[in-house]
């Protein structure tokens, strides 16, 4: 599935952005492209910056991370369910609640890069067997209807916009 598949109601227009930032890409083509670059990413970034943040109260770069982290694993449940056509409306969940008790100022780059390994190969390995028929399924979280394509999507797009905002606010100056 391309990102041109998707409808407008297939998500929430909050999530626009992240869909649009990533262009028309093929879903499986990015989940597996973001799965070999995305570690390099955070190896890259410089030890003392690792607990930093950009100003008070905002999360630091090893939060951003396991946020990352976190909204992959939520994203990908969702998608399992609606995938299987299970029609309960799920509730959305608190960024801002996880964050503290995500431990991020506790991890390493290390850790964090082999959980995302075994996240993103788990997303893959989840997306790699539906068809476009279930890529078109939707379920509603959160007050909205969402497709499990949408959902692979945002899963890439989320990423890559806290991948730029970290090189923006972050590692600048």
């Amino acid at each position: 599935m391309k990102t041109s598949a998707l409808n407008k109601n297939d998500y929430h227009p909050y999530y626009e952005p992240y869909i649009m930032e990533l262009g028309d890409v093929d879903l499986m083509e990015i989940l597996k492209k973001q799965r070999s670059n995305f570690p390099q990413f955070i190896a890259g970034i410089p030890d003392d910056k690792w607990h930093s943040s950009y100003g008070k109260g905002k999360w630091t770069i090893a939060e951003v991370l396991v946020h990352i982290l976190d909204a992959e694993r939520v994203f990908q449940y969702r998608a399992l369910r609606f995938a299987r056509n299970d029609t309960t409306d799920l509730p959305g969940f608190d960024q801002d609640a996880y964050v503290p008790l995500s431990g991020g100022s506790q991890r390493t780059k290390d850790d964090v890069i082999k959980e995302y390994d075994a996240v993103r190969s788990s997303t893959i390995a989840l997306y790699s067997k539906f068809s476009e028929d279930v890529l078109k399924r939707k379920g509603k979280a959160n007050n909205s209807a969402m497709s499990v394509g949408a959902l692979g999507f945002i899963i890439c797009g989320h990423q890559r916009h806290h991948r730029n905002v970290i090189r923006s606010r972050y590692l600048t100056g």
